[in-house]
């Protein structure tokens, strides 16, 4: 029998992408926040840039989804903070300032941790359909472009503190510069052989503070012509318990360091313990530079490099109000740091200038 011919198998074409409001903004070259103003038809934005926006949208065939406009007219009196670690002392630090900017404003606070991967899946796919909060303050938190979609969508919106951003407003340090401010004052003082302490994010991104005082580590002894030796780079979990464990690993090193960078204040302290339990004596066998000025950093005469977390607390406060009431962010550029040498950093030994045996901070004999 003549084979029966059979139709061709049509393969089923492949859905097509929906278009978010972050496609709107990257393509009319401005910050979600103007794209929602601009087609919520709120203050603040000019009539060129709102004009511009809208044919943008147009020729994307971008559609307001109808549920996160109607939701976005609700004021809910609350704004949200998200952070990694509450209990440390820059987090808590940063949610102090931002309780004292909100609560003249009749605003309450709605902290939630996102510590766990699970956690911050959940957050984001809920928080903004169940439209509980106003806005969101992500505290030192890079945004996935699916998390900030979901937000501005639902015209909720959205601050930085303690991380950069150019699609939302954001008030922070400059890492680098902070980090390349500890590793000169080290390199100033003879030292060659520089640890790097880091620390890793308790989630699965890591941590944009991370990666920028890794690239201010690296980046200074480069200028200074020094070769970066990558078995003094470590990465431990973060807080004095990390420290002390990322710094037993530089302990077990062929040839020990002369000198150490911690990443934070508590990473230092921790790091710190370690040294006094192996008998060494610092500064006079190894120096410990960090970056915060925790207030246990003045008690334990910790060289440091200080900031204020509770004024870019205060700061992110400022930012939300001005997005609630339509008005333009008012721009801060990076918050300064400062060198606080104290007892934790010295010339090294083989410098011949060190200190005196027994002035060592704490184990010196």
């Amino acid at each position: 029998m003549p084979a029966t011919s059979r139709p061709p198998v049509r393969k089923p074409s492949p859905p097509v992408p929906e278009v978010r409001m972050a496609d709107v903004a990257e393509r009319a070259g401005v910050s979600l926040g103007t794209v929602s103003r601009a087609l919520r038809g709120l203050e603040g934005v000019s009539a060129g840039t709102r004009d511009r926006i809208r044919a943008v949208a147009a020729e994307l065939d971008y559609v307001v989804n109808p549920q996160a406009a109607a939701l976005a007219g609700r004021s809910t009196g609350r704004v949200a903070v998200v952070l990694h670690d509450l209990p440390t002392w820059y987090c808590s630090s940063v949610v102090l300032g931002l309780e004292r900017q909100m609560r003249p404003a009749g605003l309450d606070l709605l902290v939630r941790c996102v510590d766990d991967p699970h956690d911050r899946i959940e957050f984001f796919a809920t928080m903004p359909l169940r439209r509980k909060v106003d806005a969101v303050v992500v505290v030192a938190i890079a945004l996935t472009p699916v998390e900030l979609g979901r937000l501005t969508d639902a015209g909720v919106h959205v601050v930085a503190a303690g991380s950069h951003s150019h699609s939302v407003p954001c008030v922070a340090i400059d890492d680098v510069l902070a980090a390349q401010q500890a590793v000169n004052h080290l390199l100033q003082l003879g030292h060659r052989r520089i640890a790097l302490l880091n620390t890793v994010a308790a989630s699965d991104r890591a941590w944009q503070a991370q990666r920028d005082r890794e690239t201010g580590y690296r980046t200074a002894l480069e200028t200074a012509g020094v070769p970066v030796d990558e078995d003094l780079v470590v990465s431990w979990s973060g807080g004095s318990r990390g420290g002390a464990q990322g710094m037993d690993r530089l302990l077990s090193g062929r040839r020990l360091p002369s000198a150490v960078f911690a990443f934070s204040d508590e990473v230092a302290l921790g790091a710190l313990r370690s040294l006094r339990r192996a008998g060494i004596e610092v500064p006079r066998q190894i120096s410990v530079v960090s970056i915060d000025d925790h207030p246990l950093a003045e008690l334990t005469d910790l060289t440091t490099v200080g900031q204020d977390p509770e004024a870019l607390g205060i700061a992110a406060g400022a930012a939300v109000l001005d997005l609630l009431a339509g008005r333009p962010v008012r721009e801060t550029g990076p918050f300064p740091t400062r060198l606080i040498v104290r007892g934790t950093t010295a010339p090294p030994l083989d410098r011949g200038v060190g200190p005196a045996p027994g002035r060592g901070w704490p184990g010196g004999r």
